[in-house]
């Protein structure tokens, strides 16, 4: 028992009061350098300046907690093995106030460390940094909106008309002006009136403003006691016919009214108000003022603020503005220059960005309640917090208790806020990053896994220029360092992806976090394919691809200019050579795909977002490519684009995988109307009201709830609220990837959606400013599927671009103001891959509408070696397809989205002369092996064609038409969203020996009428669904009842 007392008794005692500790007062001396070491134990009593502090090999520093404010100047710390650095404890928080100011310039003559470089506080292998500050609220909500500016003079008006005698008594609230109370004493006729009057004056409530006004002779009567009061303003004495109060709220202060208790904060703190509209810019500091008055959830600031600050709920969005605690009593700062000098960062920073800044690989770290300002260095490796190389900081790698930062403000960084690089399972919590450069918080390599991130706030993170991805587009054109000879930067694919949470490997926690404002993103989720830096060979190619997501549970992002939320692409892990000549680092293509142990072979995994709220981003709430990524209970208001889920652009990679939101809220123009901007582009009306408003990209930027790209998707039980399309602003609810040359799936689903003050449900684009000419491959077939009706109010329907004929039969029904159709059938799509030559253009007709052909240009570069097009099919119908040229000497037709036995019928172009080789097979994209299935051989009647089975089918070569028909068809079960079989894609490859010189392959004139059919449904429409009530000028959507806006001919023509 004796040793556990023993021990429980140790870590009470705090540091200072530790037995043995030898007082320390070195003096000021900038040449001083100091080694502790030897098993030496010192307090340091009082301010003091050295060149250096090295505690190494038993020996420990520990800062004593006085009442007088400690300054320690020094251009490093260094901690060695076997040292320790104590500043307060986890049970004994240090209560004083002290500085640890590190000086110095980037140009010193002093040999810098090899590892640490200069102006830092390091640990090294072995060493323990224990700060523990006092314990705050680090950040919380505005609870009640704070507007600019605020006029809050009220004038009060004391009339004759209150009786010919006696005291007139306003009670005032000084902080509203308002007159909470009022009476008239006649102490002129009776004592008992001035006793009352007395009485009156004791009951006051201290702070108020009490305003007398003497009304012709009130003194006959008038005890002393009815006078004693500590605050009252005398008006007018004897005979007046009126008087006047004016109280004046015009002081430069303002009153902030918070969601929780500001723990900790006093007179003097400073703190930010985040920006609620489309600028981080609009983020705000203030200093607290003393207020004796301020409910428990209040503050006194000084000033008044120049912005709109929201604390509230606006249209089913939490909208409120995070306010964050950037002073802490102990403060660890660099010491600046007046303005940049000798180095490059100066061709982007007029300011020195050489602050200190603080490194570990060490035994113990544990840091909380501590500021950091100046930190930071536009160098590689020197942040504000580093966690370097360390590995496993938690239980797995034997730390008890686990390794944390928690309760910080770093502020007015020059790089980064904290970096985890190389190192597991570290708890980051309270932390709050502000005005930094780069990215805010920060993971590296690829192989950090288990970091936790819980009720973190980044905001005003600008761009910085140590990696591609840190810069901006100016950046990106000048630094070129690592780049191959001719590189021309393409500063919006290699570089611009500033974020505040910039996140290497899924496998990691974000709880309760807040992204609010970054140049370009919020919270980005980066894959590395194989490990970099120092990591290499950590993991195995792909594995973080593949890597399941941690816990993303109710973080929130707005204010940022590119999105809310990014989960895409990759970072370049070679270096620059001539096929590849862009820098190390570089953004690239990724595609995530999460399973059970990251293993591709194994079971998927979907990654969940919960409770994710993006609003006011200029671009997108959120875009996420992935294979199986849902989202639940999530809300998205006032961005460019609500949200984007994307697969793979041709394929998912990941197939059977599927993205999907349900239970989400999409807002399209809220209340929150932001304020009047000198850049009127970016002002103007808007929302249901018509009232003028901050804008996301400019006034005819088509704002989109729902971007459908390729798919499958599934949109599940969602609102759309406030989206009203204005003349020359294509506002939708739904709306489709603009200048889109991708796939377009028909398993992309809805399903129980509502609207409440829509006036466009869908819109498929026409050509104009944002949507270009329409002449994408993409833009010309998308699709989606109205499962319930709730959308069109045809169960089961599928929604069309109004001039695809491919898709569409005589009972389609036309949407004029969403250039759409409203159709009926079975879909599927087939993938056409051309070579020899891969430069062409196609065009598929249907036999049905041989009058009506879709013209293709391939989904890909005209430079690539192959084409790829990929139309959406009816199936069971006959079409033809037709080429600008000569026709390829290779074609191969995937089956896409075919169902087992689903089957077209095609009859290919070809010159006259040609011969043909044809096979069937399976192509298992997984594991990139293919399978040769069946022949086909020729036959003389085109009827037999139809007979085809697996191992053998037939082709007809009709030389007179040029047409080559066979019948492409499916032979094996599709899970459900899966684009291929169980087994693999199903494929017919043609190969073609065409005789030279032959003209383009167009045989469109010999085909029709010869080979036309009439229009046939094969699939009824579905009936439709009652309609709705309308009310006023708005349609009110009702839960069992929907309202179909062509029949009516309101839908975007109703006056608002």
């Amino acid at each position: 028992m004796i040793p556990q007392i023993q021990s429980w008794i140790k870590k009470q005692v705090c540091p200072d009061k530790e037995p043995g500790l030898q007082p320390w007062m070195p003096g000021h001396s900038e040449d001083h350098r100091v080694t502790i070491s030897y098993g030496r134990k010192v307090l340091l009593t009082t301010s003091a300046t050295v060149h250096s502090i090295e505690i190494l090999s038993g020996g420990k520093l520990v800062i004593a907690d006085t009442n007088r404010h400690i300054l320690l100047r020094t251009k490093h710390i260094l901690i060695g093995n076997k040292g320790e650095l104590h500043i307060g404890s986890p049970d004994c928080p240090y209560k004083g106030n002290l500085t640890i100011s590190l000086f110095g310039r980037l140009d010193d003559s002093d040999e810098e460390h090899s590892y640490f470089g200069r102006k830092y506080i390091g640990v090294g292998t072995g060493g323990t940094l224990e700060i523990h500050g006092e314990r705050k609220l680090s950040w919380t909500f505005l609870n009640k909106t704070l507007h600019p500016r605020e006029s809050s003079q009220n004038n009060y008006l004391f009339q004759r008309s209150w009786g010919n005698r006696g005291i007139i008594i306003h009670i005032i609230d000084p902080k509203t002006g308002e007159v909470l109370h009022d009476d008239r004493f006649d102490t002129y006729r009776s004592k008992n009136e001035s006793y009352r009057l007395a009485k009156y004056v004791d009951g006051i409530k201290p702070g108020l403003i009490l305003a007398m006004m003497v009304n012709d002779e009130g003194s006959n009567n008038l005890e002393d006691s009815a006078i004693e009061t500590q605050f009252f303003i005398n008006l007018c004495n004897r005979t007046c016919d009126f008087a006047s109060v004016s109280i004046d709220m015009m002081s430069n202060s303002s009153i902030l009214e918070l969601a929780d208790q500001p723990a900790g904060w006093g007179p003097g703190d400073r703190v930010v108000v985040a920006s609620t509209d489309y600028s981080m810019h609009q983020a705000e500091e203030f200093t607290l003022l003393p207020c004796p008055t301020c409910a428990s959830n209040q503050l006194k600031v000084r000033g008044k603020t120049k912005f709109i600050h929201m604390g509230e709920e606006v249209d089913g969005v939490d909208m409120r503005a995070e306010v964050g605690l950037l002073s802490r009593n102990i403060l660890l700062r660099g010491e600046m220059e007046p303005s940049c000098y000798g180095n490059e960062a100066c061709k982007f920073f007029n300011f020195d960005t050489f602050g200190g800044h603080l490194k570990h690989g060490f035994r113990a770290v544990h840091i909380s309640g501590m500021e950091l300002q100046h930190m930071g260095q536009q160098t590689m490796g020197h942040y504000p917090v580093h966690f370097h190389m360390n590995g496993d900081v938690d239980e797995r790698g034997g730390y008890d208790p686990p390794t944390s930062v928690s309760d910080l403000s770093i502020h007015h960084s020059f790089s980064r806020c904290v970096t985890i690089h190389g190192s597991n399972g570290l708890m980051v919590k309270d932390v709050v990053g502000y005005d930094t450069l780069g990215h805010c918080f920060f993971t590296e390599d690829g192989p950090e896994e288990r970091n936790t991130f819980e009720h973190c706030l980044g905001l005003m993170v600008r761009a910085g220029t140590l990696l591609p991805s840190d810069r901006d587009s100016k950046m990106c054109r000048d630094i070129t360092d690592g780049a191959y000879p001719g590189y021309v930067p393409n500063p919006r694919q290699d570089c611009s992806a500033t974020s505040t949470f910039w996140i290497a490997n899924p496998n990691n926690n974000l709880i309760n976090c807040a992204a609010a404002g970054s140049e370009e993103t919020g919270f980005w989720f980066i894959f590395h394919h194989v490990p970099t830096g120092p990591s290499e060979g950590l993991y195995s190619p792909g594995y973080t691809e593949h890597t399941p997501m941690g816990q993303f549970t109710n973080n929130r992002a707005h204010s940022n200019f590119r999105a809310g939320m990014i989960l895409d692409n990759g970072v370049k892990t070679t270096q620059a050579n001539n096929k590849d000549k862009r820098p190390f680092l570089s953004l690239i293509g990724a595609r995530y795909g999460p399973h059970q142990d990251s293993d591709p072979f194994k079971p998927r995994v979907p990654a969940l977002i919960h409770h994710f709220i993006a609003y006011k981003n200029q671009d997108h709430g959120a875009w996420l490519r992935g294979g199986d990524v849902w989202l639940d209970d999530c809300q998205f208001a006032d961005n460019g684009i609500g949200l984007t889920l994307a697969s793979g652009g041709t394929f998912p990679d990941d197939d059977g995988s599927r993205q999907q939101v349900k239970n989400s809220l999409f807002v399209g123009e809220s209340d929150n109307h932001g304020m009047p901007l000198p850049d009127k582009r970016i002002w103007g009306p808007g929302g249901s009201d018509l009232t003028d408003r901050t804008l996301p990209r400019g006034i005819d930027f088509p704002i989109r709830g729902m971007q459908i790209y390729d798919g499958p998707i599934n949109v599940q039980n969602c609102t759309f609220r406030k989206y009203t399309a204005l003349d020359g602003r294509h506002t939708s609810a739904f709306g489709f990837r603009l200048n889109n040359s991708w796939q377009s799936c028909p398993n992309n689903n809805v399903t129980n959606i509502t609207f409440d003050h829509i006036t466009s449900r869908v819109f498929f684009g026409e050509p104009g400013p944002w949507f270009s000419k329409m002449q994408m491959d993409g833009d010309k077939t998308t699709i989606f599927h109205d499962i319930d009706g709730s959308v069109s109010e045809y169960p089961g329907a599928f929604l069309v671009k109004e001039d695809n004929w491919l898709l569409r039969h005589p009972d389609c029904i036309d949407v004029p103001d969403w250039k759409g159709a409203i159709c009926s059938g079975h879909y599927a799509q087939i993938y056409i891959q051309t070579r020899n030559p891969a430069n062409l253009n196609m065009q598929i007709v249907r036999d049905e509408y041989p009058d009506r052909p879709l013209t293709l240009e391939g989904a890909l570069e005209k430079r690539k070696h192959y084409q790829q097009f990929q139309p959406v099919v009816t199936l069971a119908k006959g079409y033809t397809i037709h080429w600008d040229q000569a026709a390829p000497a290779e074609v191969t037709i995937w089956l896409i989205n075919f169902n087992k036995n689903d089957w077209i019928n095609v009859g290919l172009c070809y010159p006259q002369g040609t011969t043909f080789t044809i096979l069937s097979d399976i192509h298992n994209r997984l594991t990139k092996q293919t399978r040769k299935t069946g022949v086909f051989m020729r036959t003389t009647q085109k009827e037999k064609i139809n007979h085809s089975h697996l191992a053998r089918g037939y082709y007809y070569w009709e030389e007179d038409t040029g047409l080559l028909f066979l019948k492409v068809k499916a032979h094996n079960h599709r899970e459900t969203f899966a684009f291929c079989s169980v087994k693999g894609c199903e494929r017919v490859k043609i190969t073609a020996i065409i005789p030279k010189g032959s003209p383009p392959s167009n045989c469109l004139a010999k085909a029709y009428p010869k080979h036309a059919e009439l229009p046939i449904v094969d699939v009824p429409m579905p009936r439709k669904i009652p309609t709705v009530r309308l009310v006023s000028n708005h349609i009110e959507m009702i839960p069992t009842t929907h309202y179909f806006p062509v029949e009516l001919a309101l839908f975007m023509s109703l006056e608002v």
